[in-house]
């Protein structure tokens, strides 16, 4: 950590021109007296990947941040928000700090936070953090959180671990004890000093595998930004036993739209299927990653039109997590239906539908945009079917 770069002239120049031209800005002779070009770079480059994700840190004087790697790996502001809601008492460890976003919204809901990272730079750039935000409660310890648990003697009422994956294998699920730390074999550790774990994962897990590698599942919640899931947040009670609730919940522009069912319920409920009625429903991306198909249905009492395309009918408008259409028309899909229609420009989706999106468009000669919303995808009896729809208002 250069602590030149916190000095008037760094930080005014960070200020005013983390939006230049990064290049021209590294090609230049240094500008400040122990500041290089590079990284004056990497902090104007850090400060713009905050301005959306991390507006409390952006908006800020004298914030220092660390690379963009770690800036784009950390949670975002409306997310980590989420997560204070989730824990409660009066004392949490976050095992795997890192910039310390989780921690910094934990701390103002709990009397003490200790913020665990095996970084000392990391550690020390967190510290000075939480100094600037006037956040005094968090105490910071440049270390592995394992090793601190290890060392510890007092208890606390949450625990929180975010870990790391061993190998970078895109686009594959992993294993909780492909991560670090290795929470199925810490366990114990980990319980030994406190009843309540809050783990977070990538999206890419597979929720009933992530619940079959832990103990003491309570509720899992799928956390989607702007209908982008972004994370999976197991909750574990020590020694709990009972149905495990999901909680699917989608963040647009700070609202929350929830859907919670439980994990036995959701096996056992019965799927009622139907033709297209006056009214269409998608389900946003957090309710598709929770797998509570059965549940949608039974909880708003929607007619499904068919078993693998996840899209619902009503006779009447309910407020519903997700998109939710008029349909103005249903038509078994043919060249010739969709020349009837004489749509030239639509938002197309594709569900359960044996063309994509881009086969389509150029098929049948559709522009991408307008008013227009057409589903492709299957009725209950499995032929192929188009709805054309419009957006029911908001």
């Amino acid at each position: 950590m250069n602590k030149s770069l916190l000095h008037t002239g760094p930080q005014s120049f960070i200020s005013e021109n983390f939006n230049t031209d990064m290049m021209s800005v590294l090609l230049q002779k240094p500008l400040f007296e122990g500041v290089s070009q590079k990284e004056l770079v990497a902090q104007l480059e850090a400060k713009k990947k905050s301005q959306d994700k991390l507006p409390t840190w952006f908006h800020s004087a004298n914030i220092y941040y660390p690379n963009k790697l770690n800036i784009e790996q950390t949670s975002s502001e409306a997310i980590a928000k989420y997560k204070a809601q989730i824990v409660s008492g009066k004392s949490l460890v976050d095992l795997t700090g890192g910039f310390g976003v989780d921690s910094y919204f934990f701390s103002r809901k709990m009397d003490s936070v200790v913020h665990c990272e095996i970084n000392p730079e990391l550690s020390e750039i967190a510290a000075h953090n939480f100094k600037v935000l006037g956040r005094e409660n968090i105490q910071c310890i440049a270390a592995d959180g394992m090793d601190f648990l290890k060392t510890a003697t007092q208890n606390f009422d949450w625990i929180y671990i975010d870990p790391s994956r061993r190998n970078d294998k895109k686009g594959k699920v992993f294993l909780l004890a492909d991560c670090l730390p290795n929470l199925p074999e810490n366990l114990d550790l980990v319980f030994q000093r406190t009843r309540h774990v809050l783990l977070k994962t990538s999206p890419l897990l597979d929720i009933k595998q992530g619940i079959s590698e832990l103990n003491y599942v309570k509720e899992v919640h799928i956390v989607a930004l702007n209908n982008e899931v972004k994370e999976l947040l197991f909750v574990l009670e020590r020694d709990f036993v009972g149905d495990v609730a999901i909680q699917a919940v989608n963040i647009i522009n700070g609202k929350e739209d929830k859907f919670r069912f439980m994990l036995e319920e959701e096996q056992n409920n019965a799927v009622v299927f139907g033709e297209p009625s006056t009214y269409l429903y998608e389900p946003n991306a957090a309710i598709m990653k929770s797998g509570g198909f059965k549940s949608i249905g039974a909880t708003y009492q929607f007619h499904k039109l068919h078993p693998h395309s996840h899209l619902y009918t009503s006779p009447t408008l309910v407020d519903f997590p997700g998109r939710s259409f008029v349909i103005e028309k249903a038509l078994p899909y043919s060249k010739s239906s969709i020349k009837a229609l004489g749509v030239t420009k639509a938002n197309i989706t594709t569900r359960n539908f044996p063309m994509s999106v881009a086969d389509l468009r150029k098929k049948h000669n559709i522009k991408d945009g307008g008013e227009t919303y057409l589903f492709f995808t299957k009725d209950l009896n499995d032929s192929l079917l188009v709805l054309q729809c419009t957006k029911t208002m908001d």
